[in-house]
């Protein structure tokens, strides 16, 4: 028997074709989405989106089930009636404004030009002012869950950005039946059944012991806001591993699977990447390492983690509390120097050479002792997630001359992420949350031999890859054999199907203790900038607002 799980990332989604006896993928296929992220002008139109706007176009999720599913199927020679469960994964908060049948109101010709109709992506950080309202309301309020969500909200998290919907285009919200995670909703696309994930309810939309804030809170944010669960939201929550439904005729038509095969309930990108690396049991943060970095981990007890993204009973392993933290910008940011900051030379050095770019710069700046460059970076070009949760911070580099070569900066802002992975450890571990070891799944730690080693030495921890080079795609169709009964549990799935590599990174004793230095260094310049005491970076982006209004 054969399960499919599909996730649904950032620019593309991947499907893999697995046997669920051993986890052995079959086949696998990936889809670039053709309108990617929407972040300049939507698709059709000149007019400019205005800055930290992230959107996408749900028909880009469809086509990724058009042509995935089937060329996984070609490609194994596997029969339809042999595949028994499907599933996917996504990034969140993804959310989307639909019709009471599901359907998008960016697919409408009335709503088409207006970008709150659009997916609000992920990293669509333009709800910072509703974010900022919901937390200052929460503390006045004495609102107890906020202290489960790290004491912030995020804007990148699903009232945030629901909220920025009502306030900024009401005609929007008056019109959406239903606010909705993208990962739930291409379920409702995919058996017609409409279910809620207790993952994504749990961490991105404040859902603790199967409730939402009160109706008093929403209405204390906007009056017309009060109602929002009631009317535009489900109180009902589906646990991961379960049973969606299973595949309409429609989606059987463009997957070519059976009508009735099982879907298995929505999960988060990160989350359900740690059964698919045998993460089951406290102590093991895993490391969802792509354009952004999600930390996941299992603990037995409740405590309030500063900055985390949030606790969820169940959220990842039934049975443990599942602990989530995050950086908002990790291989984004090495992608924004490399494409925007490298001389020519270096170009054609690693043409010569024949590597791309990023390995070039990673060969070269290899060869570097940690501290030679003299350089710390702070990295936050895309805003803090954790400890901080905030939007408005932006990057910065201290200790360029103009001696300062491109490898030099490269390495720093590889460093500057495994310090900020630090920071977060230490959150966990001052609460008594321990973290004995690292697990990386993506692309990125599988590529670049100097992150993996730098991580181990500024964290003090091993560190280990997935087995999977689709892990989130393989944790979609392990849940997939849960929901089809193949295996009894997530953790059985776990045992047979999920996988790591032999190869262990240590630490280096001499590399850490300059580490230990830098890292000092860095924390200043975090608190400094991060935590009140300058405010420079709020200051510059509110000037830039007013230039480009």
């Amino acid at each position: 028997m054969y399960t499919i799980g599909i996730d649904f990332g950032t620019e593309s989604g991947r499907a893999v074709l697995v046997d669920t006896r051993d986890g052995r993928e079959v086949a696998s296929a990936v889809h670039q989405y053709k309108n990617g992220v929407i972040d300049e002008h939507l698709p059709g139109s000149d007019k400019a989106l205005p800055p930290d706007w992230a959107l996408q176009d749900p028909m880009d999720y469809i086509e990724v089930l058009k042509q995935t599913v089937p060329a996984v199927l070609k490609q194994s020679g596997v029969k339809p009636e042999e595949v028994v469960g499907i599933g996917i994964d996504f990034t969140a908060c993804t959310m989307l404004p639909t019709k009471k049948d599901g359907t998008p109101l960016c697919t409408l010709p009335e709503w088409r030009e207006n970008p709150h109709a659009w997916i609000k992506l992920w990293k669509h950080h333009a709800a910072q002012p509703q974010a900022d309202q919901i937390n200052e309301t929460a503390r006045r309020m004495g609102e107890s869950w906020l202290d489960l969500y790290g004491g912030k909200i995020s804007s990148e998290w699903f009232f945030s950005k629901a909220l920025q919907i009502l306030q900024e285009a009401p005609e929007v919200y008056e019109a959406a039946d239903r606010l909705i995670e993208a990962a739930d909703w291409l379920i409702w696309q995919l058996c017609g059944v409409e279910t809620r994930n207790t993952c994504t309810a749990g961490y991105k939309a404040i859902v603790q012991n199967g409730t939402y804030p009160s109706r008093e809170y929403f209405a204390a944010l906007d009056p017309r806001f009060a109602d929002v669960v009631d009317t535009k939201m489900s109180r009902e929550f589906a646990p991961l591993g379960s049973k969606a439904g299973g595949l309409t005729d429609q989606a059987a038509a463009w997957t070519g699977l059976k009508p009735g095969t099982a879907v298995a309930v929505a999960n988060v990108d990160a989350h359900v990447t740690a059964p698919a690396v045998k993460a089951v049991k406290p102590g093991q943060m895993v490391m969802i390492m792509g354009t952004s970095t999600c930390h996941i981990m299992n603990g037995d007890s409740l405590q309030p983690v500063e900055g985390m993204c949030g606790v969820v009973d169940g959220g990842i392993i039934p049975g443990q509390w599942g602990y989530e933290a995050g950086q908002s910008g990790v291989g984004d940011i090495f992608a924004w120097f490399v494409d925007n900051a490298v001389p020519p030379e270096y170009h054609e050095a690693a043409k010569a050479a024949g590597l791309d770019l990023h390995q070039y710069l990673e060969r070269e700046a290899a060869k570097q002792k940690p501290g030679e460059h003299g350089l710390i970076a702070l990295d936050w070009w895309n805003g803090n997630r954790s400890v901080l949760v905030d939007a408005d911070l932006t990057g910065l580099l201290v200790g360029g001359t103009l001696a300062t070569r491109a490898p030099d900066i490269y390495r720093a802002l590889i460093e500057a992420t495994a310090f900020g992975t630090r920071i977060i450890i230490e959150a966990f571990e001052e609460r008594g949350i321990a973290v004995n070891e690292l697990i990386a799944a993506g692309g990125l730690p599988e590529k670049n031999a100097m992150l993996r080693q730098i991580y181990a030495d500024v964290t003090g921890r091993s560190f280990r890859l997935s087995g999977s080079s689709q892990a989130p795609a393989l944790g979609s169709a392990m849940h997939a054999a849960v929901a089809a009964g193949v295996y009894p549990d997530i953790a059985a799935a776990a045992e047979k199907m999920g996988k790591l590599k032999d190869e262990v990174v240590e630490p280096i004793a001499e590399n850490k203790a300059v580490y230990d230095e830098l890292y000092r260094e860095y924390k200043i310049l975090y608190d400094y900038f991060g935590r009140g005491q300058n405010d420079v970076m709020k200051r510059l982006k509110q000037i830039k607002r007013r230039a480009r209004a």
